[in-house]
């Protein structure tokens, strides 16, 4: 990804200015006027896949956030993205791959969402269930059903439930919240027992989803047998001075130095994170706390940033140890 190029379709803008999460902390990059268009010489970057869009200013001062229309789109929750990949980057081998589509059906209640049952696992026959925050995201954005349909269907995995659980108020309960992880232990998974008869049971989250998953956790010892930790918001202030505008900022800041003040209930915990992500630096220091902490830890990284075909990327390391793949 040497540089980036953008051709204007319609009024020529002023100033084009590229959006991205990987340059979150840094100054705004702009591209340079040249001949029939605009450039932007990108250099060596930490990540094979770089996700953007593009402002344009305009000469009354307005703007404009568009796509670049010589650049391939991702989709993604709040609208398309922009992507250059670097001539190294590969996808999961399992994302062509064919399987038997598993049983989807709504959830309604405390929490909605939907609950998968892979093919073949009958109503009533326990099997390990993986509780996965922003769940019906996953399914949408990282192909989380397909990865569990190939891999049960590949045998690198037991025949298995997985719940979406759709978020709430996602800042809110998403970020250390006690009474989020009440209801989640209490109300939200009692709830499907009967539904969803399990053997086992495990996280997968993103972001605050991670963090969330985590706090219940601590707060509840037993109630996961793993969890799979993607790109976790772990907030704390010698790490994270740009993200204290968060409402949230210092009940997540108090969780993660209980966390490491107090030892919980060892489960095995995969985490992961993309080398050009601002939470790069938190995820390896949760690694190391979980870890002295005797937790069976493995952590996981990605040339991407906090996105989730980096989620989807990952999706194999993050749940192999749980799910028993590889």
């Amino acid at each position: 990804m040497p540089s980036l190029h953008f051709t204007p379709e319609g009024r020529e803008p002023v100033e084009v200015r590229v959006v991205t999460e990987l340059w979150k902390r840094e100054p705004p990059r702009h591209l340079t006027r040249v001949a029939g268009g605009w450039e932007l010489q990108l250099g060596e970057l930490p990540v094979d896949r770089l996700e953007y869009e593009l402002e344009l200013t305009f000469s009354d001062g307005s703007r404009e956030w568009r796509t670049d229309p010589r650049a391939p789109r991702v989709e993604a929750p709040f609208g398309p993205k922009s992507v250059l990949v670097h001539e190294r980057y590969r996808a999961p081998s399992w994302v062509t791959q064919w399987a038997p589509h598993g049983k989807v059906e709504p959830l309604e209640g405390a929490f909605v969402g939907q609950l998968w049952t892979a093919a073949g696992l009958a109503p009533t026959q326990p099997a390990p269930l993986l509780v996965a925050h922003d769940g019906p995201e996953y399914a949408r954005f990282s192909s989380l059903l397909h990865f569990l349909e190939v891999a049960v269907a590949k045998k690198k995995a037991p025949p298995l439930r997985a719940v979406l659980l759709a978020p709430r108020a996602r800042n809110d309960d998403y970020s250390a919240a006690p009474a989020y992880a009440d209801l989640l232990a209490h109300e939200v998974l009692p709830a499907l027992a009967t539904r969803a008869p399990c053997t086992m049971r495990f996280g997968l989250g993103a972001s605050l989803g991670a963090l969330a998953l985590l706090h219940a956790h601590r707060r509840h010892p037993g109630l996961f047998h793993g969890l799979a930790l993607q790109s976790g918001s772990f907030f704390q202030h010698e790490l994270d001075v740009h993200e204290r505008g968060f409402p949230h900022f210092a009940r997540i800041d108090a969780f993660v130095r209980e966390v490491a003040a107090t030892r919980g209930a060892p489960v095995p915990v995969v985490i992961s994170c993309g080398t050009g992500e601002e939470n790069l630096a938190n995820n390896r220091a949760m690694a190391q706390v979980l870890e002295a902490q005797q937790y069976p830890v493995e952590f996981v990284t990605a040339r991407d940033g906090h996105t989730w075909t980096c989620w989807r990327d990952t999706l194999e390391a993050s749940l192999g140890r749980l799910l028993g793949l590889g």
